[in-house]
């Protein structure tokens, strides 16, 4: 994931291996959160769709 802070203040993060996966946050906790669920709605509607989704193991993790 690629975090940056934007001039104007708010935080942008980006799941680069997930192409969409971008979203925009008044802090940074709030940017992670929001492109990690748009990442889960976008691979959930590739599932869906039949589509192969990519390796995204190093960012979402079970708790065992």
């Amino acid at each position: 994931m690629e975090i940056e802070q934007e001039q104007d203040g708010r935080w942008i993060a980006e799941i680069p291996d997930l192409p969409g996966a971008m979203a925009y946050g008044l802090t940074r906790e709030e940017a992670i959160n929001r492109a990690l669920t748009l990442a889960l709605r976008i691979l959930a509607d590739r599932l869906e769709h039949g589509e192969k989704i990519p390796e995204l193991g190093h960012l979402f993790r079970l708790a065992a």
